[in-house]
């Protein structure tokens, strides 16, 4: 269930196991995070929720130096439900929300309309009016709310599970690393709109993606991958980020995809391309015949590596609430 108005939950759930949280891009940490709010649940006999923000609370406080997203809200409540999370509480974050004090959306959320047990948070979580809200303030209010919290420790292997240094690694184009925080490879969702036919000239029709304009775009470059097609097959996948700087001076970011060995008609919907491994940089060739011979190789290389992959290294994307897609 996916709960976005407020009140809508009320008295549907006399209690829940709760975590709250950006969860951006649901990293290892966040996996973690969540499993804790499942296996609590079970024992408690309650629901497993995730309260979550959107648009994310840096777009309101600092448009500026808000940070691109690694992924699309479908794409985190889909991840959610596939890790056994049974409600996703989604908080429309505005200025009146900001203006809330923690106390307020303690009671508000957590007591009132979540009627929380258990309240499970990362030890450096911050919440309500100029982020005065943490850890030491959840467990204060706990007594009056009637609930527990648990404050989750720092994940990692070496270097902390984080959104931040996920999108340090894809942006750098270092999307292997990126999959070993993720736990999965990096995937880009968009649509798929017409283009120029540029590909389709050289030999290699590619699918244009139409992306957030919020989204985090793997470094420019040329990728190995796999794409899944609107019927839920995954395909092997060469993907350019970039320019096109064989044809265009000065042009705006593309991502195109060829899909190997597929023939369907993609205009219009949505496709999921992972980035498995990053081939090589964006480069002008001496003649468009070089650029062929090397567009050839990029393919080659990319049958060669989603001969690895299997689509299970997804399975966060293969739910939606309540049913498999």
């Amino acid at each position: 269930m996916i709960v976005r108005r407020d009140g809508e939950a009320d008295h549907v759930y006399p209690h829940s196991v709760v975590a709250i949280g950006i969860f951006d891009g649901l990293h290892r940490g966040h996996q973690e995070i969540v499993g804790m709010v499942t296996d609590l649940a079970r024992q408690h006999g309650s629901l497993a929720v995730v309260a979550t923000f959107d648009p994310h609370p840096a777009e309101i406080l600092d448009p500026v130096g808000a940070p691109l997203l690694l992924g699309t809200l479908d794409q985190r409540l889909e991840g959610l439900a596939g890790l056994g999370v049974e409600m996703a509480r989604v908080l429309t974050f505005d200025h009146a929300l900001a203006a809330q004090s923690a106390e307020e959306f303690v009671q508000r959320v957590l007591v009132d309309e979540l009627h929380a047990q258990v309240v499970v948070v990362g030890e450096d979580f911050r919440f309500g009016h100029e982020r005065h809200g943490d850890v030491a303030l959840l467990e204060r209010l706990s007594a009056t709310g009637s609930f527990s919290v648990v404050g989750a420790p720092p994940f990692g292997e070496g270097e902390r599970w984080s959104s931040t240094a996920v999108r340090a690694a894809v942006a750098t184009g270092d999307v292997v690393s990126a999959a070993s925080m993720l736990g999965r490879p990096f995937v880009v969702r968009g649509t798929v709109i017409h283009g120029d036919a540029r590909g389709a000239q050289l030999g290699f029709a590619t699918a244009n993606l139409e992306c957030n304009a919020r989204q985090q775009l793997p470094a420019r470059g040329i990728y190995a991958g796999a794409a899944r097609t609107p019927d839920g097959a995954w395909w092997p996948a060469a993907t350019s980020v970039g320019t096109r700087p064989q044809f265009y001076d000065d042009a705006s970011t593309l991502v195109e995809v060829h899909l190997l060995g597929y023939s369907g008609d993609l205009y219009g919907a949505s496709l999921d391309v992972a980035f498995l491994e990053h081939l090589r940089d964006e480069a002008v060739f001496p003649d468009v015949a070089a650029l062929v011979a090397q567009i050839e190789a990029d393919v080659a290389a990319t049958e060669a590596r989603f001969a690895t992959f299997s689509s299970s290294e997804c399975s966060l994307l293969d739910w939606t609430f309540g049913q498999r897609r």
